[in-house]
């Protein structure tokens, strides 16, 4: 089975983890590299945490810390969601390796060049380190499957009315991801609101009793705790869906959509906003989700969580 080469990017958030956690269970999949960005925390924070979460699940490939802040405006912080480590919850262990000694966008442009097939980018945090890429090495664009990105909503936002977390965070990096013409898949909320884990998931999860998969259920546990609180029946494991896009693409809804990212405005800053109407007779830039088999997800997540207790087996 041939592998599909990608790079991680993301600001882990307890979503994050699980994306990654996915990610390394998956045969499918060669992760060739992790790379940090400012986004639910500062970006000391959720590099830390991409090296424990690394460490939790023995993925030792190469990995950075991105940039500082976003592209233009500054940094928002979301310690209410993940907490003031930006991910709160169970002890993880410490880091076991050593970050590389370059930043985000310089490692990712070395993978891309070294890598003898295009790569596939997953950011599931803000696009800061993804733009930044695009915009300093744009020779490597060629080299670029596809990014498959956790971001946005063409119908409602979650930070505000208009806007989804990952995209108001940095706009101005959306906007130069989604104009790039580089194929993109967008799990936003229009379809990550339905890729949602209920307590019985929970448990089905712990009771597979491998050291990861009670870390997951401790994180989803954490991660309700808050959604509980705003009427959510379970936990939306948003940056999950931007990996099992990947993986099991028949259990989503897709169309074909032009997005366009504002970047301005008092109301609407970080909107995703599509051409439902082909109003502006521009190609699609984008494959939208807008659902998901939820029953196949969650048993797609059962699956890669099951294989962390076969190495020791």
């Amino acid at each position: 089975m041939r592998k599909i080469p990608i790079i991680l990017d993301g600001d882990p958030g307890h979503d994050d983890a699980i994306a990654w956690v996915l990610a390394k269970g998956s045969p499918t999949l060669d992760i060739l590299g992790v790379t940090a960005v400012c986004g639910n925390q500062t970006v000391e924070k959720t590099t830390y945490n991409a090296q424990r979460i690394c460490t939790l699940i023995d993925l030792h490939v190469p990995t950075a810390k991105g940039r500082l802040r976003p592209l233009i405006a500054e940094p928002i912080i979301a310690t209410t969601v993940h907490g003031e480590s930006g991910l709160d919850g169970p002890a993880l262990p410490e880091p076991d390796f050593a970050l590389e000694d370059v930043d985000a966008v310089t490692l990712m442009a070395r993978l891309i060049t070294e890598s003898k097939e295009p790569v596939t980018i997953v950011p599931t945090g803000p696009l800061t380190n993804v733009a930044a890429l695009l915009l300093a090495y744009p020779e490597l664009k060629s080299k670029i499957k596809q990014i498959s990105l956790m971001g946005g909503g063409v119908q409602y936002g979650n930070w505000t009315p208009a806007a989804e977390f990952n995209i108001l965070v940095d706009p101005e990096a959306a906007d130069v991801v989604f104009s790039s013409g580089i194929p993109i898949i967008m799990a936003g909320l229009d379809v990550t609101e339905k890729a949602m884990i209920f307590p019985e998931d929970f448990e089905r999860i712990r009771a597979l009793g491998n050291h990861v998969a009670v870390i997951v259920a401790d994180w989803l546990e954490f991660f309700y705790q808050f959604h509980r609180g705003l009427g959510y029946e379970g936990a939306p494991v948003h940056d999950a869906v931007a990996v099992a896009a990947l993986l099991k693409p028949e259990i989503m809804e897709m169309r074909d959509l032009y997005v366009e990212v504002e970047t301005s405005g008092d109301f609407c800053r970080g909107a995703t906003v599509a051409d439902f109407n082909n109003v502006l007779g521009k190609s699609p830039n984008a494959k939208v989700l807008m659902g998901i088999d939820r029953k196949a997800f969650v048993d797609l997540l059962v699956e890669a969580i099951a294989t962390y207790g076969e190495e020791k087996a």
